[in-house]
């Protein structure tokens, strides 16, 4: 341990790995606030800071796990071998590991959810008070953690691949998580506060779950273009809401 401290190496790696982290991150944020805002209004914080604490155990978690992660990418079954397929390539992209698996059912899953709540939004289909007090508090921390462990894999991986040191990893995890609790509420807030931005975070999620089962079936999206799309689409609802604000200041000092 004492050689990791004075390891410049390791510091770099720390730096980087935190700042991946957090930005793989950003897609669990903004899962968790959407669904901590199904909760009462006073059960909502518990639920993001309850959401992102096991999001950072079960990263750990993975990562004393390392064994058992290599396991994950070793095939359990090829569909062309059930399907009779011969050719090599397809024999290939075919074979079906217990990652694709997860990444497979995580990203229906997230498919299901985030279109659920666009079709409500769209649909005007508000929840009352009483259904909102009537959602279980653990069925959305379970929930929560079902897409934790699917947005968890990226991330774990990654450490894997950047750094050398388990303690690093570790470490970096923990940084991450806690900027992110520290970032939650603000960012839960501004999105529920604006409901076309809450619309493009349902979007973002839909694109992340398309791109999780296109990952399982080995057609990779590069994440930067996915990311980009989507800060670019921010970008442009920041000027639109600051677009709103300065028409609504103008029609009051009119009136």
């Amino acid at each position: 341990m004492e050689e990791l401290l004075t390891d410049a190496e390791a510091w770099i790696s720390l730096a980087t790995l935190t700042i991946l982290e957090i930005v793989l991150g950003i897609d669990n944020i903004i899962f968790i606030s959407i669904q901590a805002d199904k909760l009462p209004a006073q059960e909502q914080s518990k639920g993001r800071k309850l959401g992102l604490a096991m999001a950072m155990i079960t990263r750990i978690l993975l990562l004393l796990s390392l064994t058992w992660m290599m396991k994950l990418t070793t095939s359990l079954f090829n569909l062309a071998h059930i399907f009779h397929i011969t050719n090599e390539g397809w024999i290939e992209k075919l074979a079906i590991s217990g990652r694709d698996l997860i990444l497979l059912l995580g990203g229906l899953f997230l498919i299901y959810k985030s279109s659920t709540e666009i079709h409500e939004k769209i649909d005007h289909e508000e929840e009352s008070e009483d259904t909102g007090k009537a959602r279980s508090f653990w069925g959305t921390i379970v929930q929560i953690m079902i897409l934790d462990i699917v947005f968890s894999l990226d991330s774990v991986i990654t450490a894997v691949g950047m750094a050398k040191h388990l303690a690093v990893m570790i470490a970096a995890v923990v940084l991450a998580v806690g900027v992110m609790m520290w970032a939650s509420t603000p960012i839960a807030n501004f999105v529920n506060r604006h409901a076309t931005v809450k619309m493009l975070a349902l979007s973002f999620l839909l694109l992340i779950g398309v791109s999780l089962v296109a990952e399982s079936l080995d057609q990779e999206i590069p994440k930067g273009y996915i990311y980009f799309s989507m800060a670019f689409a921010m970008l442009v609802e920041v000027f639109n809401l600051r677009m709103r604000a300065k028409r609504k200041a103008k029609q009051t000092a009119n009136s």
